[in-house]
């Protein structure tokens, strides 16, 4: 069983009518409503619960993460980050939504600005699937099209992608890496773009198709223990 912690910042729910009447339950319920089937358990944690929902506990018992943050990127403890850091760096996934781009787990993670060029006019995006061959692209098309989401643009500041699996184009007529992977440590990231909160993107059956693969492609596959530290010679010396 894969266990997935879907984490939501749960504030432009609450104060803007146009979120809260497309993501009534709140983005995180609607992601893992869509990504919830057999052989997978969905939980979900928000910003304002004890330790943001992120004990110990929880996080001892998370296979595969996902964060959506925006408003409340400084309202992140620091200390959680950090928790958070160390699982992934132990093997557990983690998948970064839209503009989780500016989260300080996802800049820790990175190590450089995560920034990048913004519009919101509400443009078409398509999604060209560069690697259709990655487990991540697994049912898709050539391209995902939405009909209207917020604008990113590059330059994106993020180190060199291990693997890049989509590149979005905007009507606009700007160009996007939208999918990249990374390990860190034994754990794997993705960051995916789409998921701007005043647009029904998370309602899109292709995007969550993509979400459900990443959280697959990230869940942690149980390899060799690494060992570390002061080692005794094998063979005599």
């Amino acid at each position: 069983m894969t266990r997935v912690i879907v984490w939501n910042e749960y504030i432009h729910e609450k104060e803007n009518k146009v979120v809260e009447s497309l993501y009534p339950r709140g983005i995180h319920n609607t992601i893992a409503d869509g990504i919830r089937k057999d052989g997978v358990e969905v939980g979900t944690a928000t910003l304002e619960e004890h330790e943001h929902g992120l004990t110990e506990e929880v996080l001892n018992n998370t296979d595969v993460l996902i964060w959506w943050g925006h408003a409340g990127h400084d309202r992140v403890e620091d200390y959680i980050v950090q928790r958070v850091h160390q699982r992934v760096l132990k093997g557990m996934g983690l998948i970064v939504l839209h503009s989780g781009h500016f989260s300080k787990i996802f800049k820790s993670l990175m190590g450089t600005s995560c920034d990048l060029k913004w519009r919101e006019a509400g443009e078409k995006e398509r999604l060209w699937v560069v690697d259709p061959a990655h487990p991540i692209a697994e049912g898709l098309g050539a391209y995902i099209e939405l009909e209207h989401e917020e604008m990113y643009g590059e330059h994106f500041d993020i180190p060199a992608p291990e693997e890049l699996v989509f590149v979005s184009w905007f009507a606009g007529g700007e160009v996007f890496r939208s999918g990249v992977t990374y390990h860190r440590g034994q754990g794997k990231v993705f960051y995916f773009r789409p998921g701007h909160e005043t647009y029904p993107t998370y309602h899109n059956q292709e995007v969550l198709r993509v979400i459900s693969n990443a959280v697959q492609w990230a869940a942690p596959k149980h390899g060799a223990t690494p060992v570390y530290g002061n080692a005794q010679p094998l063979e005599q010396i």
